[in-house]
């Protein structure tokens, strides 16, 4: 006489396969749709970190909009209390990873530059962009960051080198 099998034995591989289904459709359309803010390959979005005499963070980003605006959300601690900063940038177009360029640009709201003022704790945040317009889509650089103390002009938080692709 056969050996009967258990409603588990039978029912398992069928729902390892409606499983595996189930996931490999979700996986499709949610490539298919793809990310708000650009594809990870090539780099289109960068997390910058900022280290030094305290720690920063720079959330770069470029919708998918064609608008060639990059956002720029920047968030800095354990730095002077009550004292103003600025981001800068410089960029090489010798795509290598080595950021050798001193060519550096204050950032801000478009063209106009923008203090990151920190409050009593030595913390402040400040959302900045910049229009990418001038360049063509898929222009490649390597870029690097530095925060500065707005009064003396002295480097307080460098970045590594990372690599960036415009986006459309």
């Amino acid at each position: 006489m056969p050996k009967r099998q258990s409603l588990v034995e039978v029912a398992a591989p069928a729902l390892v396969l409606m499983l595996v289904l189930l996931f490999s459709s979700s996986a499709a359309i949610a490539q298919e749709q793809g990310p708000p803010w650009g594809p990870e390959t090539p780099s289109f979005n960068l997390e910058v970190v900022l280290r030094g005499e305290g720690f920063g963070l720079v959330k770069f980003r470029q919708p998918n909009d064609g608008a060639f605006i990059v956002n720029l959300d920047v968030w800095v601690r354990d730095l002077l209390p009550n004292t103003s900063y600025l981001l800068q940038r410089a960029v090489d177009t010798i795509v290598d990873d080595d950021c050798t360029s001193t060519n550096w640009l204050t950032l801000g709201r478009g063209t106009q530059a923008q203090s990151i003022t920190t409050d009593e704790t030595g913390t402040g945040r400040e959302k900045l962009f910049r229009n990418l317009g001038a360049f063509p889509a898929g222009s490649e650089f390597d870029i690097h960051f530095r925060v500065i103390e707005e009064a003396t002009s002295e480097v307080v938080l460098t970045s590594q080198c990372y690599q960036f692709t415009i986006s459309q």
